[in-house]
């Protein structure tokens, strides 16, 4: 079995559902840290949904601020990470484990 540590996605969420991870085939990946920031002088708020069921709905991020959620989850091959936040000034940065 190869462990792989690596960052699953990066970049400015959108404002309405979208992938943003899809664990490989022949692969369970470990779900360690989701930092949410926001960059803009506004609060926002962001939508987390693993497999798609929900992990956070409407949690506030503050104006110029991070939150980070640590789930620990166990994803396997096919399922994903969704996300989805009030402005693109909200932006994801999640990492985690591939096991494969």
């Amino acid at each position: 079995m190869a462990n792989t540590l690596k960052v699953l996605f990066r970049g400015a969420a959108t404002t309405s559902s979208a992938t943003l991870y899809t664990a490989p085939a022949l692969t369970t990946t470990l779900v360690t840290s989701i930092v949410i920031t926001n960059t803009s002088a506004s609060a926002g708020t962001y939508n987390l949904l693993l497999n798609d069921v929900s992990l956070a709905t409407l949690v506030p991020v503050p104006a110029n601020d991070s939150v980070i959620v640590e789930p620990k989850q166990a994803l396997n091959a096919g399922n994903t990470i969704k996300g989805l936040a009030s402005a693109t000034t909200i932006n994801f940065h999640v990492t985690g484990l591939e096991v494969t």
